[in-house]
């Protein structure tokens, strides 16, 4: 079975060698067919410490690295901007 890989938005990098990934899911609501947008955030090894809050990234299923972090950064596709 291939590996899954996510794209979403860094909105923590607080801890070291850790990022927290947002990753979007537009969904239409069962009963009414709206589409809402679910949100699910994850934690993704960064090795290198390269990514930084408003980085959007691609990580991909990794088995277990500690006991929430199943997930490493694959590349960085757009840094944010800094003012």
């Amino acid at each position: 079975m291939p590996r899954k890989e996510k794209i979403g938005l860094v909105v923590s990098d607080a801890m070291q060698k850790t990022v927290v990934v947002a990753v979007e899911n537009r969904v239409p609501h069962p009963k009414y067919k709206k589409i809402v947008v679910r949100t699910r955030k994850f934690k993704a090894h960064d090795e290198e410490n390269r990514c930084k809050v408003g980085d959007r990234v691609r990580i991909l299923e990794s088995p277990p690295l500690s006991k929430t972090k199943r997930w490493v950064v694959l590349d960085i596709l757009d840094e944010a901007r800094n003012p």
